[in-house]
């Protein structure tokens, strides 16, 4: 069942991962006015940065610092002619020649932070004592602790769930469901504590200031008041219900269709309040992926946290207490349909998160890549388990249908069994303590599954970093449609011999083409060389190599002679000579219009 389970995964993912359309959740710059690295003759008024998808602004989203570092905003940033996927702020009059310095930080539709920058020059180029280089879009500390949060509110929900669903669907009898109980409680608290931390670290996490906002009124009043805010107030009313719940429970209260109703009712509120607030809630296909958020959280609920109310219960039990094989039988076939979730909805979660096989190669990527690694071996981890299962279940009626669970002696009864139908047999306490082994494998397995998805839920997914990627390379310019822009990386080999070539094309159609090429350093300040030559060729129809013939213009290279005869895509070779003895030959194709 297991090796058919993943047969099927890998058929879905590669069909889905080989035609999957360009989308994303976190937002991406697409567009800036004026666009990074341009020379413009006269002062702007503005600066107006556009997004793949809406955006939340804050005092200082969008920050402008002249060449000496000081600001020249003049007001707050707003919204472009109201358009939520813009952010645009006024700029002070009278700003002297030179290079400015724009940085970014903005909150994307699925709520987290994201940052970057970039520079544009007043009359000429010139040194900047502004950092060029995006800032954290968070705080490191505010980071690590909303980080570990997460993770403590992960797992509480996972210790919640599937302590519950354990005891109500597998019956382990009175003592072993005492002890599988203690999950419960625990999950409770921690995803309660954790939810009031996360919800006193929002304001923070939002503004980008240090740990101490935590308790800042007016950033806490702004967290209440954003939609992750008001997921996270849900989720303690919500705890709150399931608290009186347990209260109940430990009363000497017993399940029945009510209670199990408004335990399910519960279970996936809570889950909901992740989807309305994480990845899922914004992007492609939204509905569908908040349904596929919610089903794959209960399911990776249930498997971990009865996992390991089951391996408590293995280990935990009292010596005289007799867990019955069929309560085991009963958590391998729940666990089964819960890997069954988790497979088709883990297919489709990835393929909304990643896009294409390419998107394997970026952070978001490889951590998924680990991900799956880790489920599969906790897949080979419970196929031992359901292998013991399915060994107890042929146990010979001779033989007890209890076996003893609790510490001591690992083995069972030598003689019979008060409540057993016959004699104890050294075969079965050997399955026994082979069920303990591999469930105890999957329960180790599971933590660092936990830990990568707390990681992979914070990460920018693939589909956004391809398209941040994709739109360094070409991208359009607010009012200027036909103005082609391409990224060149080149390196050297030597020390301070990386950064970027940025081209611009104008009109970026067949015919006589604007040349203007801006040289950015590793750390994205603007730099000087001592020569730069462009070529344009396209292979296709053997034309070129074309000279674009540029001249140094006090800072930034540029031409007006460069005719290209056809449309289609052209590749761009840029020789970067950075030293009398240090240079190197890069290429990047661009794609001229008609």
């Amino acid at each position: 069942m297991t090796r058919k389970l993943l047969i099927v995964v890998a058929v879905l993912a590669g069909a889905l991962l080989g035609g999957a359309a360009p989308a994303s959740a976190h937002a991406v710059l697409t567009s800036s006015d004026p666009r990074g690295g341009t020379v413009l003759k006269t002062a702007p008024k503005q600066v107006t940065v556009s997004f793949n998808e809406s955006i939340a602004l804050a005092e200082d989203s969008v920050r402008v610092l002249d060449p000496d570092g000081r600001p020249v905003t003049a007001g707050d940033p707003t919204h472009a002619d109201g358009a939520a996927d813009t952010a645009r702020v006024p700029l002070t009059g009278g700003l002297q020649e030179g290079t400015y310095t724009v940085s970014w930080r903005v909150l994307s539709a699925d709520s987290h932070a994201v940052s970057g920058a970039f520079t544009f020059s007043v009359g000429a180029p010139s040194a900047t004592r502004a950092q060029a280089a995006a800032e954290p879009a968070v705080d490191p500390t505010v980071d690590l602790l909303y980080g570990l949060g997460r993770y403590a509110a992960y797992a509480g929900l996972a210790l919640l769930i599937g302590g519950a669903v354990f005891v109500v669907v597998c019956r382990p009898g009175a003592a072993a469901a005492r002890v599988a109980r203690g999950p419960l409680l625990t999950g409770w608290w921690a995803l309660t504590v954790s939810s009031v931390a996360l919800l006193l670290l929002r304001g923070p996490y939002a503004s980008g200031d240090g740990p101490g906002g935590a308790f800042d009124p007016r950033l806490l009043r702004g967290a209440v008041d954003s939609r992750p805010g008001i997921a996270l107030l849900a989720r303690l009313v919500l705890l709150l219900f399931a608290g009186l719940l347990l209260k109940r429970g430990r009363s000497g209260w017993k399940a029945d269709q009510r209670s199990t109703g408004v335990g399910l009712a519960l279970a996936l509120g809570l889950a909901g309040t992740w989807a309305a607030a994480e990845h899922a809630s914004a992007g492609i296909q939204v509905p569908v992926a908040m349904v596929s958020s919610v089903l794959h959280l209960l399911a990776m609920a249930v498997w971990l946290g009865g996992l390991t109310a089951l391996l408590l219960v293995l280990y935990r039990a009292p010596a005289d207490e007799l867990l019955p094989s069929a309560a085991v039988a009963r958590f391998s076939r729940l666990a089964l349909a819960s890997v069954a979730v988790l497979a088709v909805t883990g297919v489709y979660q990835s393929w909304r998160g990643l896009g294409s096989w390419d998107a394997f190669t970026t952070s978001y990527g490889r951590l998924l890549a680990l991900k799956i690694g880790a489920v599969f071996l906790m897949l080979m981890a419970a196929s031992y388990s359901r292998s013991w299962t399915e060994r107890l279940r042929a146990v010979p009626r001779e033989e007890p249908v209890l076996v003893a669970v609790g510490g001591g002696d690992q083995s069972p009864p030598p003689g019979p069994v008060s409540g057993g139908p016959g004699a104890g047999g050294a075969g079965s306490g050997a399955h026994w303590r082979g069920l303990r082994r591999s469930v105890l494998a999957e329960v180790v397995i599971g933590v660092l599954v936990l830990a990568v998805t707390t990681v992979l839920t914070g990460s920018q997914p693939g589909r956004a970093a391809v398209g941040s990627a994709a739109a360094e390379t070409v991208s359009g310019v607010p009012g200027q449609p036909d103005v082609t822009l391409t990224l060149i990386p080149f390196d050297t080999g030597t020390p301070g011999g990386r950064g970027k070539v940025q081209v611009t094309l104008e009109p970026g159609r067949v015919g006589r083409n604007v040349v203007e090429a801006v040289i950015f350093a590793a750390d994205g300040s603007l730099v000087a060389i001592p020569e730069l030559r462009l070529t344009f060729t396209q292979s296709a129809r053997g034309v070129g190599p074309l000279d674009a013939q540029l001249v140094d213009q006090r800072g930034y290279w540029g031409s007006d002679t460069l005719d290209l005869p056809l449309a289609g895509t052209w590749t761009i070779r840029a020789t970067v000579r950075v030293s009398d003895i240090d240079q190197v030959t890069v290429s990047n194709n661009v794609k001229i219009n008609p």
